[in-house]
């Protein structure tokens, strides 16, 4: 029997028992303005800000970020120490990056990887209600990328970031 679910060439049917245990913790995105990109995950996604670490020394700051449920606040930990555990233990966070100093210059932006030439895609989000999220995203003057009654494929939305990246909306019942 095939430890995966679907068949795909390059797939390696063992697993090394050293994996056991490994956890995709965080994709990290490069950020222009904390301030703004903060609201927009924070106000407009709803998550959480779990971790800041600044390094003083290399004049950067990372934003650990978490979509965390309203009742499940009360599992993360008030010590630093064990949230700093809690924060690189656990699976799917977002790692937004900041040099000091970007929001500073006018001229300067990340390549969003959707632009020329093409590289990183998206992020994704699961939502409960595809409509009623894209509904609360025009009147807060989010930008979209694509709506789901845009092209053919009607279950998925696209939205930008303040930093330009695509973000891919979707509700997982209307995934099949």
């Amino acid at each position: 029997m095939s430890r995966h679910f679907e068949a795909a060439p390059g797939l390696c049917e063992s697993r090394d028992p050293a994996t056991e245990g490994f956890v995709f913790n965080q994709t990290m995105l490069r950020i222009k303005n904390p301030e703004a990109t903060l609201d927009f995950y924070t106000r407009v996604l709803g998550m959480t800000l779990v971790k800041k670490l600044d390094f003083p020394q290399m004049k950067f700051s990372l934003f650990f970020l978490a979509a965390i449920d309203s009742h499940a606040l009360g599992d993360w930990s008030q010590d630093p120490v064990e949230r700093t555990h809690q924060t690189f233990g656990r699976p799917a966070m977002l790692e937004l990056t900041h040099n000091w100093g970007t929001e500073d210059d006018a001229d300067f932006s990340y390549h969003n990887g959707n632009d020329e030439p093409k590289g990183f895609g998206h992020i994704g989000f699961a939502v409960p209600d595809l409509e009623a999220a894209c509904a609360r995203f025009e009147e807060l003057g989010v930008s979209f990328v694509k709506r789901p009654q845009d092209g053919k494929m009607h279950n998925i939305a696209f939205i930008r970031d303040p930093d330009g990246y695509w973000i891919e909306l979707f509700t997982p019942a209307g995934m099949a």
